[in-house]
C-alpha cells in the first residue's frame, strides 16, 4: 500500500490515464449526442463503431436494476450519457 499523499506507481498512473482517456472520450461522445440528437451522421458513425457496424434496432435490454428496457439504442445512449455509465454492458 502506497503512503498518503506519495505519488502514483507506473502501473497506477497507466490506470488513471486510462481510465480517464476511455472517460474523455465517452463525455465527448456524449456531448455530440447531447448537441446533436442520435440522427447525425457522426453519432451513428460512434453507435456503429460501438456496435460492430450496425445500430440495434427495436428495443434494448440490460441488466440495470428497475431500467430492464428500453425502446431503442439511441434512447438507451442517452441514458448511459445522463448516468455516466459509459461502460454499460447490454
Amino acid at each position: 500500500a502506497q503512503q498518503p499523499g506519495t505519488p502514483l506507481s507506473d502501473q497506477e498512473y497507466h490506470q488513471f490515464f486510462k481510465f480517464l482517456q476511455i472517460t474523455i472520450q465517452a463525455s465527448t461522445a456524449c456531448n455530440l449526442r447531447e448537441l446533436y440528437g442520435c440522427k447525425n451522421s457522426l453519432v451513428q458513425t460512434l453507435d456503429k463503431y460501438e456496435n460492430h457496424g450496425v445500430i440495434p434496432q427495436g428495443p434494448i435490454c440490460s441488466e440495470l436494476p428497475g431500467n430492464p428496457f428500453f425502446p431503442n439504442f439511441c434512447t438507451f445512449s442517452l441514458y448511459r450519457c445522463i448516468m455516466k455509465k459509459y461502460l454499460l454492458k447490454v
